[in-house]
């Protein structure tokens, strides 16, 4: 069997600039080739699961502040947790949002409050449900082994935010929701789906010049190039 010797290491170079220059490569804080298509039709807030905990007797507007509610918690957490990623400036945008959006976040978090009082009762009972409840959508959206697919795809609905008109929160939340919950589910490279065959060959004396001929393995003199 013939095996040739891998190539250089200026001539690796000048072949992984050569594809910079003229080959595909993905964009700019895309972290696979191919992501997985986590879009998903527009929400109510009233599906299974999109406001994180569910809100019992909630109306329609009050299920349309916990979705942005729910916006917010996602794109902070986002900020928190995807710091290794800065191309995706996750932290501005969040800050962008708050300033930029502050009167319908105000209205947001009253219009919650207001659903806690009515359904828990006022004073510390509502005050309580409240922060319990933005507690749990908080931690909702802390993900470890969905990191990658999470941040990217706050990094795209962050973006989404920082566009949106005065009081359009409401449309970002409602169209990018399902988004944002699909994509903490663990998701990878969707271009090339091979899996490494088990167990993997370990590769013999790989540095022993003696095996190399001509940068060709000799398998006459040291056996087969992978053992196992």
């Amino acid at each position: 069997m013939n095996v040739l010797r891998p190539m250089t290491a200026k001539i690796a170079a000048v072949l992984f600039f050569g594809t910079l220059l003229f080959g595909a490569v993905p964009a700019q804080a895309q972290f696979f080739f191919k992501s997985a298509d986590l879009t998903g039709p527009r929400v109510t807030g009233a599906e299974p699961g999109i406001v994180g905990p569910e809100l019992p007797g909630a109306t329609p507007e009050e299920l349309s502040a916990a979705l942005v509610w729910n916006l917010r918690a996602a794109i902070n957490v986002a900020a928190l947790q995807c710091d290794f990623a800065p191309t995706l400036r996750l932290v501005s945008n969040y800050n962008a949002m708050l300033k930029n959006h502050d009167p319908e976040l105000d209205r947001t978090q009253a219009t919650l409050h207001n659903y806690f009082n009515r359904t828990l009762g006022r004073g510390r009972p509502g005050q309580t449900g409240l922060d319990q409840y933005f507690s749990r959508i908080w931690s909702g959206f802390s993900v470890v082994s969905a990191q990658y697919p999470f941040c990217e795809t706050a990094g795209k609905v962050g973006y989404a935010t920082l566009f949106a008109p005065a009081g359009g929160l409401n449309e970002v939340a409602h169209n990018h929701m399902r988004e944002l919950r699909n994509s903490l589910v663990p998701w990878g490279e969707q271009q090339f789906l091979f899996r490494y065959p088990a167990p993997m060959p370990v590769l013999k004396e790989f540095s022993n010049q003696r095996c190399w001929r001509r940068n060709v393995w000799q398998e006459r003199r040291c056996g087969k190039f992978y053992a196992g």
